[in-house]
């Protein structure tokens, strides 16, 4: 099992807009952000998810770790998954890298990171009984405008044996 789990923006705004966010806590413990990604999810300019992230800050099991080291060059990346991967490539200790972008996670594996999206996280929380139904969760974040892929939720959905009704 990872020591340290690190997040991009997308799994936490994901877990937000569906009250998910607990679920980081009650799975890993303690959640670590570069502080790039800190700067997408709290721009302050009064996003709805704001609020939410903040709290989880302020309750101090997110945490925030500060400037990478600028190496690896990750050519193609945004600023928040660019510091999560080279701040997991920093550690020797087992990471997980929760992060939704496929580019991203694609780079992140050829470096041998482990990653998990939104997804994975809804699924762990399933299996782990933190939420009766990953259907219904799923439901409540395509209704949010947030996306994932929908052979992505099948392949889940069968592997959870929530099966179409």
């Amino acid at each position: 099992m990872a020591r340290l789990v690190l997040t991009d923006a997308s799994p936490l705004i994901g877990l937000a807009r569906v009250d998910g966010l607990p679920w980081l806590r009650e799975l890993f413990g303690e959640v670590w952000m570069p502080a790039e990604v800190r700067f997408e999810v709290l721009p302050n300019r009064g996003l709805p998810d704001e609020q939410t992230i903040r709290s989880a800050l302020e309750a101090g099991w997110l945490k925030v770790r500060e400037p990478t080291p600028a190496t690896p060059v990750l050519p193609d990346l945004d600023e928040g998954e660019t510091a999560c991967i080279r701040l997991a490539l920093a550690f020797t200790e087992p990471v997980l890298v929760l992060m939704d972008d496929r580019a991203g996670r694609a780079i992140a594996g050829e470096h041998g990171v482990r990653v998990a999206g939104t997804a994975s996280v809804i699924g762990m929380a399933k299996s782990r009984g933190l939420i009766p139904s990953a259907r219904d969760v799923f439901a409540r974040l395509h209704a949010s405008d947030f996306r994932i892929s929908a052979q992505v939720i099948d392949t889940l959905l069968r592997q959870l044996d929530e099966r179409s009704p």
